[in-house]
């Protein structure tokens, strides 16, 4: 029996068994990370440099893209590491620190696409008011928020998940440092007061889920009485990027975290945990580029300007 004073470091699942198949995880991994900071380093890129971004919609977009670039780089180069020198160890401390990296990126990517669910409500719903209710003062306090939120929900399940004892090793079966897996090695009945922590933050999570789907039915109520095909058409277009990333965000985590056991298994976990811990923040640019033309034309702008310098 051993408990969290004596371990120095964790084991991490590894990847594979093959030489071959820990260097094509590598690869995998080095071309998802390369297509997330492209992406997410443009959209971030454009919303500072284009003057006609300055809106609030891209002053979130440019928070989201910075939540994405910020989760993938807490994962990904620990997995490439491992990957690339054969070796599943992570010290306690960098646990600590990718544990607490991760929950402070994701809840804040979760509070930040609820606001700009609020965004395109108020953009849709309430047009009259719209820079009243989202001037830049608004926008830069409902930010602000959703990053503080973050941090004191990333730090309050850090401190508590490592203040528990850990009487049953130090293998983790994931490929970074998660909250469930930790709590697996956990004595009986200590980890309680850590599922109470989670089950505060599921209703917290709830709550902006229901405002999310209360938002868009109002906003599906509003656009499906505009009397033009064209005025629907703009409307829709303004919303279907912002309601498939919440859709991948909120799907590929409830798919990962509540599916039966039966369906369990080592490739299975494996495949899902790098579907909702790495596609969605390399994904997200694609999908905010392909269906708005303000932002590709600030993106074209940006590129041909630095080839023509280059």
């Amino acid at each position: 029996m051993s408990n969290s004073s004596s371990i120095s470091h964790f084991l991490l699942l590894a990847l594979a068994d093959t030489r071959q198949l820990q260097l094509l995880h590598f690869c995998l991994f080095l071309g998802i990370s390369l297509a997330a900071l492209l992406g997410n380093g443009l959209i971030i890129s454009a919303a500072v440099c284009g003057h006609l971004l300055h809106t609030p919609m891209f002053f979130f977009l440019l928070n989201l893209a910075l939540t994405d670039l910020g989760s993938i780089c807490t994962t990904v180069p620990k997995a490439m590491h491992n990957s690339l020198w054969d070796t599943r160890n992570i010290s306690y401390t960098g646990c600590a620190a990718q544990l607490f990296s991760y929950m402070f990126f994701m809840s804040a990517e979760y509070f930040l696409l609820t606001i700009m669910c609020y965004d395109r409500y108020v953009s849709i719903c309430k047009p009259l008011h719209y820079g009243t209710l989202l001037g830049s003062r608004a926008c830069a306090h409902m930010a602000a928020a959703a990053w503080a939120s973050a941090f004191l929900n990333a730090l309050m399940h850090t401190a508590n998940t490592f203040s528990l004892p850990l009487c049953h090793g130090n293998a983790l079966h994931q490929f970074f440092c998660e909250i469930p897996h930790i709590l697996k090695l956990s004595c009986s009945r200590s980890y309680l007061r850590e599922l109470g922590l989670i089950a505060v933050s599921a209703c917290l999570v709830f709550g902006c889920f229901v405002f999310i789907v209360f938002s868009y039915v109002q906003i599906f109520r509003i656009v499906l009485r505009i009397p033009s095909e064209q005025g629907r058409h703009k409307a829709f277009s303004t919303c279907l990027p912002h309601l498939t990333v919440v859709s991948l965000f909120i799907s590929t985590g409830t798919t990962s975290h509540f599916k039966p056991p039966s369906l369990s298994s080592p490739s299975l976990d494996l495949a899902l945990s790098v579907l909702y811990s790495m596609v969605p923040p390399a994904l997200n640019p694609l999908i905010y580029s392909l269906r708005n033309q303000e932002l590709k034309a600030a993106v074209w702008r940006l590129m041909t300007g630095w080839f023509w310098k280059h």
